[in-house]
């Protein structure tokens, strides 16, 4: 049975979900930086995190930070036109590329408040040539040093605080994004995740969570 204390500190945080933040690692093949991208994404409050892996499998997580994938769900695509058709039904509006370019802006510069996909490639070569193309704007991080670029997963976390900076001076914090049942069911599938499963292998409903996090079966009709 889960304490009520750990139930409203889940609740707190799905009250604070980003439905329409997200990042997409494009080809990332090493497991510790996509995990690491996934920290920082749970930091900021985004739920949903994509990635394009040609082979389609998941990713072997680093266990030093396994912590973070109990709470973030990885979505993953094979090719890049697949994502974006996804991401594109949910809402997103604008795909801003981590790409060093002639024409990238200062990651500061861009507006994180509007619905935001941030997509990063992989360590050895970046972005995909057609991910360049098909990005609304590049966005590069500033260095004053001999280095050209930051590690992968440093770079996400760059971005994404940046975008927390914007989001909460526009109050996209101060209210729940989500819906009350979708608040309801992901705390459910946290405090619960052997019966989330179960239930979602039979299509069935989760129940509604009382106060204190704890929940009862509805009443077998007997008739």
């Amino acid at each position: 049975m889960p304490t009520t204390d750990r139930y409203q500190r889940i609740l707190e945080v799905l009250q604070r979900r980003q439905p329409d933040l997200t990042i997409l690692a494009e080809d990332v093949f090493k497991p510790h930086n996509l995990s690491a991208m996934m920290r920082s994404a749970d930091a900021v409050g985004i739920g949903t995190v994509h990635a394009i892996n040609p082979t389609g499998g998941l990713p072997t997580f680093n266990a030093t930070s396994a912590s973070a994938e109990k709470w973030i769900s990885l979505r993953v695509h094979r090719t890049l036109k697949e994502a974006l058709a996804r991401l594109a039904s949910a809402g997103a509006s604008q795909l801003l590329a981590a790409h060093l370019s002639p024409a990238a802006l200062d990651y500061r510069e861009v507006d994180y408040t509007r619905p935001t996909i941030v997509l990063l490639g992989n360590e050895r070569r970046g972005v995909s040539d057609e991910a360049a193309v098909v990005a609304d704007h590049h966005i590069s991080i500033p260095m004053l040093g001999m280095v050209r670029s930051l590690n992968v997963s440093v770079a996400t976390a760059v971005i994404l605080f940046e975008a927390q900076r914007q989001r909460r001076a526009a109050g996209l914090y101060d209210l729940p994004r989500l819906t009350t049942d979708e608040i309801n069911d992901a705390a459910f599938a946290w405090l619960y995740p052997d019966e989330a499963a179960a239930r979602l292998r039979l299509a069935a409903p989760f129940p509604t969570l009382e106060p204190d996090g704890s929940y009862r079966e509805a009443p077998t009709d007997r008739s």
